[in-house]
């Protein structure tokens, strides 16, 4: 099982991407993970199955939001206020997740692809 994961790009600090993660699988909690070179791959934002409550790493929070289309499986992060630093290969995983394990990777199951974001100075 792979998640599809798309919407990155390059863009220029200060602009805006929308990402999009489809999973051929329901009722799990998904997030969005993100990699830079030579970095450890870290949690993002995602959204638990059941509450739907958000989850937000304190560096993004006020700039991204996290959504999800239940119906359809996916799951959306909208980037705004790009900032260089935010550059990375970001990843997105669904799992049978509980609040206190959200932002550990190896609480999910199931990953895409990557897609890459690069935001220019």
């Amino acid at each position: 099982v792979q998640l599809q994961a798309s919407g990155g790009g390059l863009v220029q600090a200060g602009g805006s991407l929308r990402l999009t993660c489809v999973a051929p699988v329901s009722g799990y909690s998904m997030a969005w993970f993100r990699q830079a070179p030579g970095e450890e791959r870290e949690f993002v934002a995602g959204l638990r199955w059941g509450s739907g409550y958000p989850s937000y790493t304190d560096t993004v929070k006020g700039r991204f939001t996290v959504s999800r289309d239940r119906a359809k499986n996916t799951l959306y992060l909208q980037m705004n206020n790009l900032k260089p630093e935010d550059t990375a290969v970001y990843y997105c995983g669904a799992g049978k997740v509980i609040a206190s394990t959200m932002t550990y990777q190896s609480a999910y199951n199931y990953w895409g692809q990557g897609t890459q974001v690069t935001v220019s100075s």
